[in-house]
């Protein structure tokens, strides 16, 4: 009993990223298939060749394309791993697009070199539309809690509908260990404490892997995490079992590294740090 109370309050919705919801009406648009004339419009990754239809497969037969992307949008980008990514992204010199949901977020990461936030709301498609319009990729750390778990479903749904549209080429999805197929990883207490959202994150992934099989997505699922410094020993892995502790600063490194890896495309990825845990370590994902 004492083991899975430790469990249940590492996994403590208070652990885990994202921004909290809102009521409001979501006007969410259909489509999200990538390429086509619709979605040519908004690029703007280098180097690439016009007349190519830019759909998943057809953008990986270009030439190696890899750390080419030249504006990335970040939905969630005003605290946790969120924050950690623009502040990662800013610093290797790409151009961030940010969705925040303050004055103070947005003042705070306006200030990052090639940073520029805009304030809204998930829970409206036209506000995502406008954090993503002319990014080439899209990472999401969108979360709420217990009493807010809206944006987990409706803020990534979102984006998943609507980035394809916009000309979005790359998708990097952050839910949770225990979404999914992943639901075994966590103690029956653990889990039960945070099945409200975890259900929405599920949704969430759900609504990518079976209507957009096109999307050129990673789904990253962190365990319970730590604002603790990074400790550079943290792993990506395609164990569904897999459950312990991690870095917020290790995720958004490895978030970032996946971003621009080909090996990811298409995965499903736990993301925890054996060097926290006392159990053996799962089986390192290589990007």
């Amino acid at each position: 009993v004492a083991s899975l109370a430790v469990a249940a309050e590492a996994f403590s919705p208070s652990s885990f990223m994202g921004i909290r919801a809102s009521s409001g009406p979501v006007a969410a648009s259909q489509g999200g298939a990538v390429g086509g004339s619709a979605g040519l419009a908004g690029l703007r990754m280098q180097d690439l060749d016009a007349g190519n239809d830019l759909t998943a497969v057809g953008r990986r037969n270009l030439e190696d394309l890899d750390g080419k992307w030249s504006k990335v949008g970040v939905l969630g980008g005003s605290k946790g791993v969120g924050k950690e990514i623009v502040k990662r992204l800013s610093g290797m010199g790409v151009e961030v697009k940010a969705l925040v949901r303050s004055d103070d977020a947005k003042k705070e990461l306006d200030a990052m070199p090639g940073v520029s936030a805009i304030v809204g709301d998930a829970l409206e498609a036209t506000d995502v539309c406008s954090a993503l319009n002319g990014c080439d990729a899209a990472i999401s750390t969108l979360g709420g809690d217990q009493e807010s778990q809206k944006v987990d479903y409706t803020g990534n749904m979102n984006m998943i509908e609507n980035a394809g549209i916009i000309g979005v080429t790359r998708m990097i999805l952050v839910t949770s260990v225990g979404s999914g197929d992943s639901k075994e990883a966590l103690p029956d207490a653990a889990y039960s404490a945070m099945e409200s959202f975890l259900t929405q994150k599920t949704k969430a992934e759900n609504l990518l892997l079976k209507y957009y099989t096109n999307t050129d997505y990673t789904i990253i699922r962190p365990g319970g995490l730590k604002s603790e410094a990074a400790t550079g020993k943290a792993i990506l892995t395609k164990d569904t079992k897999a459950a312990g502790s991690v870095t917020r600063e290790d995720v958004a490194d490895l978030c970032i590294e996946a971003l621009y890896s080909k090996e990811a495309s298409q995965k499903v990825l736990s993301c925890v740090d054996p060097s926290l845990s006392d159990k053996d370590a799962p089986e390192a994902f290589k990007l």
